[in-house]
């Protein structure tokens, strides 16, 4: 069959989700009618500010924040995560100076921290086990007194392992640390109490809840403090300067209202799918899940193959099957590095080169499992065949 003609089968929904259409319409609102600037205080300007408000409440009851004041717009996740990252460790570094995270976090967790420790900050990472779970003891050992962030994910992009939050949270706490969490994978997809949880610091984005692109949160729990990393006129609390984006986040208000709704019959809808993509794949020689087989994101299924590339499984499943997937995280795989999530997990380099991720989403549906093996498979033997790798 010619690949144009094959029904488009989208798995990449942790590099980019389409906008919900219902977020579309409501957003679009504030695109042509309520378009003011919140900041003004005439009648156009308190529309806006209204929206804004609402908006914060409604990805406040999304997280079970304690107010909709604990929540910080932004224009995206990296955004947040340099807001939470940077803002917290130069705001208390008279605490101390050491900052750690787990060694499998997103690089927009990694980069600031890097960063931070060219400005005399002490930098480590945490080792992770052989399916992504943080080595609980390893984190005890290292966190002291003067260790003033510790950032883990809620769940890993690449491999899907939901990491234990609440006892990392109390090992954070002991010492009298501040804990960072990103959750850009699991958000919406995992029911998330950051007071139950312990959470200090939670990092959101609207894209990844059918919300539009070009915004994000930050939750910043009450009595935590981080000053602001871009000055300018002093909107969300002086802590993140600039117009706030309305359209934006005006959608991901409502993504995040549709997500608290619906999210428990999705993610269980979309696990039957993994579970049956997975037992399938499996099946195929020299194949290998990544990631934690119960731990896991419900809508994320990620494998390693033996003797080919990632880039090329990827490359071919689009190409002759109209099948979109991700090798490795999508704000990494432009380099020909390994991915450091893989490496982390213990495979090895030649391993780590032959990812494949497969994340679901709202066009998923049972009846593309066949064709999504049938293209795996096929892809499989046809690189090997191709490989000079034995």
């Amino acid at each position: 069959m010619n690949p144009a003609e094959r029904k488009r089968i989208y798995l990449d929904h942790a590099s980019a989700m389409p906008v919900d259409p219902r977020v579309a319409e409501f957003a679009g609102w504030f695109l042509t009618k309520d378009f003011g600037n919140p900041s003004s205080l005439h009648s156009v300007g308190n529309a806006a500010k209204k929206a804004l408000e609402d908006a914060r409440r409604k990805v406040a009851e999304l997280i079970h924040a304690e107010s909709p004041e604990c929540i910080i717009f932004t224009s995206g996740a990296t955004e947040a995560n340099n807001l939470a990252i940077k803002g917290c460790a130069l705001r208390n570094q008279s605490k101390g100076k050491k900052i750690i995270c787990s060694a499998i976090e997103h690089m927009s967790v990694i980069n600031p921290m890097k960063e931070l420790q060219k400005g005399g900050f002490e930098f480590s990472t945490i080792p992770v086990d052989s399916t992504g779970l943080v080595r609980l003891n390893a984190l005890e050992q290292m966190i002291a007194k003067d260790t003033v962030l510790t950032s883990v994910m809620y769940a890993n992009n690449e491999i899907g392992t939901v990491q234990p939050i609440m006892a990392v949270a109390d090992a954070v706490h002991e010492k009298g640390g501040i804990l960072h969490v990103d959750a850009i994978a699991a958000e919406g997809r995992l029911p998330i109490d950051v007071q139950k949880e312990g959470i200090d610091l939670f990092a959101l984005s609207s894209n990844d809840i059918y919300g539009p692109p070009g915004a994000g949160a930050l939750y910043v729990k009450p009595g935590v403090k981080i000053q602001g990393i871009m000055p300018g006129g002093g909107q969300e609390k002086g802590l993140r300067s600039g117009t706030e984006n309305l359209f934006a986040i005006a959608g991901m208000g409502e993504a995040a209202r549709i997500a608290k709704l619906e999210m428990e019959k999705e993610s269980a809808r979309l696990q039957r799918i993994r579970d049956s993509t997975i037992s399938k794949i499996l099946k195929i020689d020299g194949s290998r899940l990544t990631g934690h087989y119960k731990r896991r994101l419900p809508h994320h299924a990620s494998f390693v193959f033996s003797g080919i590339e990632g880039e090329s499984i990827l490359l071919n499943m689009d190409m002759f099957y109209n099948v979109q997937i991700s090798t490795g995280s999508a704000c990494s795989s432009k380099t020909l590095e390994p991915s450091h999530v893989l490496l982390a997990i213990g495979l090895r380099h030649e391993e780590a080169h032959g990812s494949m991720v497969m994340t679901l989403g709202e066009s998923s549906n049972e009846d593309d499992v066949p064709e999504i093996v049938l293209a795996v498979e096929e892809t499989v033997a046809r690189l090997r065949k191709m490989s000079p790798v034995r």
